[in-house]
């Protein structure tokens, strides 16, 4: 092989420093600047062509010359110096020039880094939530509720360009002044990147909804930073499928909690059915406009559960928390013990009010009392992963269900799931092709009640499309037909449902709508964990809208004799929704006396 040549070599050396950035461009060009100022300042000592003054006063002379690229006048020397002090002006001139254009150059770089969202973060106690998807806010905006007026920070991370992440937020997120959102653009997928956003020092992690991949890789890059030692710190996410939940033993050591949320939304889909608007009174329960859950200190030990039901004013008290854990909705003769606190659904954590015992008349209640209810049919069109949930979960009024779907579904699945229920229903089986308007129209006229279920084989986009598509074609057919079927329509991504969103008998489920506000309350109270995932699963109490004649609640009533009459049933209610305006109103005064009609909805916390 050819030896370089010292020309080669000596290129070689000056594009490694030249590539090396601003600060080896600045010392390259201080060390030329050095030389050529010792290179005049020794040409005019040795030849003497400053007079009598030594090699120091030359030296300052070229060094002031250079750096001020100033041009020498006759009177300052012979014609030796002028020309030489001209030499160090215009080398001066070239280096300043350089300078500049390399400071300029730097601070060019600098910003368009900072833009680019690359930079540390320097914060504690702060929020890291990884992931942002454009058209979905509704975590950020749930955190931002939940700071109140103390001050906050969210840190919000993606691969994505820093000023477009904060375009979309200042566009679509009301940020008070108390509250700090810092973007930055990160590879949430690798450890190394993520370490820019201060993990270790911050309060929660919470990964975005997404798909259940893109979740586990980023679990993991999370757990490959915060240790065993940040215990601290906690990380939320949520997992559509139960196989992808972290192993307990794994999720212990780096604090990790998934909720999975698929079950959760088929319970929803399938109230929500047959009682439009139970999805919009889930959402207000658990997000942070209003009401939500609070574990408070009141003096209510040696109280029975039903004696504090009469004493706590402003608030609902849902249940119990001690050494045993949160018990939600316990037997009203549970006796509250010393030191253990009340779960309440209040405003705030200082809104319950402990007040001296209201009067509430003895009521006697019909054991075999049941309001009837005319028998409704249900159409279930679409994804077959929840199906058997939906079937499982439906109200005990449903006579009869009709499946339609593309492909054919594991009818063993669906008759296991029909003959679990204490009602079984018939259920019939459909392939038609719905992209017929026939077909579609036929369909429509036997049902009283269609569910549209997202297809989780595609894309997110993709999947709402086709529900959008068929959510509009059927309301054409309502309209054109004089037909009043309700539609429950499961939509995954948030923006799409604005698309299509009416005062129509229409009810969305939004899966990441849902699962943001449950990450949100996970971040924000997370000693409540237990109490969620009891909310959100299929075993322990859950969230319902009773009808008040079936409840025995019907006429005039205190909110005193309301929650006596329904503790006695085991339930707990923390709201109703008159028909006429269908809008939640969340705990009542304690000695407030409500007219409820028959068809008006309680809302309750029930095992049933």
């Amino acid at each position: 092989m050819k030896k370089a040549s010292f020309k080669k070599k000596l290129l070689y050396w000056f594009d490694n420093r030249i590539s090396g950035g601003s600060m080896g461009l600045i010392r390259l060009l201080a060390v030329l600047s050095l030389f050529i100022v010792l290179l005049i300042a020794l040409v005019i000592f040795l030849f003497h062509l400053n007079g009598e003054d030594g090699f120091l006063a030359a030296f300052w002379d070229s060094a002031a010359t250079v750096i001020n690229a100033w041009m020498p006048s006759f009177e300052d020397g012979g014609i030796g110096y002028l020309i030489l002090m001209s030499l160090s002006a215009i080398a001066g001139l070239f280096i300043t020039s350089v300078l500049i254009g390399i400071i300029s150059s730097g601070i060019e770089e600098k910003i368009t880094s900072l833009k680019r969202g690359s930079s540390a973060v320097v914060e504690e106690d702060h929020i890291v939530v990884l992931g942002f998807y454009p058209g979905e806010y509704t975590l950020i905006q749930q955190l931002v509720l939940a700071a109140a007026e103390e001050p906050c920070c969210i840190v919000v991370a993606d691969d994505i360009e820093q000023e477009e992440m904060q375009q979309y937020i200042a566009d679509n997120i009301e940020k008070p002044k108390n509250v700090r959102i810092i973007c930055r653009t990160v590879d949430i997928f690798d450890p190394k990147a993520l370490e820019r956003c201060a993990l270790s020092a911050c309060r929660s992690v919470i990964i975005s909804p997404t798909d259940d991949y893109r979740t586990t890789k980023a679990l993991l890059a999370v757990s490959a930073v915060i240790g065993p030692e940040n215990a601290n710190v906690r990380v939320g996410a949520v997992v559509t499928k139960a196989e992808y939940r972290f192993p307990p033993s794994i999720a212990a050591k780096h604090n990790v909690t998934t909720l999975q949320t698929s079950e959760v939304v088929a319970k929803i889909i399938a109230h929500s059915c047959t009682q439009c608007g139970l999805s919009v009174t889930f959402r207000e329960v658990f997000n942070f406009e209003g009401c939500e859950l609070y574990s408070v200190d009141l003096p209510a030990a040696g109280l029975t559960f039903g004696e504090l039901m009469l004493r706590v004013d402003c608030a609902a008290p849902v249940g119990i928390c001690g050494e045993r854990g949160i018990r939600i909705n316990p037997p009203e003769n549970t006796v509250i013990g010393e030191g253990e606190r009340i779960l309440v659904f209040a405003e705030e954590d200082d809104t319950a009010k402990f007040v001296e015992a209201a009067e509430a008349r003895d009521f006697t209640l019909d054991p075999g009392h049941r309001a009837e209810k005319r028998q409704e049919k249900v159409t279930v069109i679409g994804g077959l992963e929840s199906l058997g949930t939906i079937l499982y979960e439906l109200p005990e009024n449903v006579s009869e269900v009709t499946i339609n779907t593309v492909r054919e579904p594991d009818r063993d699945a669906v008759s296991a799931a029909v003959a679990r229920r204490k009602n079984p229903f018939p259920v019939h089986f459909s392939h038609a092709n719905l992209l017929r308007d026939d077909a579609l129209s036929r369909l429509a006229r036997e049902s009283e009640h269609i569910v549209i279920l997202s297809d989780y084989d595609k894309e997110d986009d993709e999947a709402d499309m086709d529900t959008i598509f068929l959510l509009l074609n059927l309301r054409d057919i309502r309209t054109r037909l004089g037909l009043s079927f309700s539609i429950t329509a499961e939509m995954r991504k948030e923006h799409n449902q604005h698309l299509v969103v009416t005062d129509d008998n229409t009810d969305f489920v939004v899966s990441s709508n849902m699962s943001s506000l449950f990450l949100a309350q996970l971040a924000e109270s997370p000693e409540l964990i237990d109490a969620f995932r009891e909310l959100l699963s299929n075993r322990g109490s859950e969230l319902y809208l009773l009808e008040a004649g079936e409840m025995q609640c019907a006429g005039k009533k205190t909110t005193a004799e309301i929650r006596k009459i329904a503790l006695a049933q085991r339930m707990i209610v923390i709201g109703y929704i008159p028909s006429e305006t269908r809008q939640s109103v969340f705990n009542p005064a304690l000695n407030e006396e409500l007219d409820l009609e028959e068809g008006d909805c309680l809302i309750v916390l029930a095992e049933s």
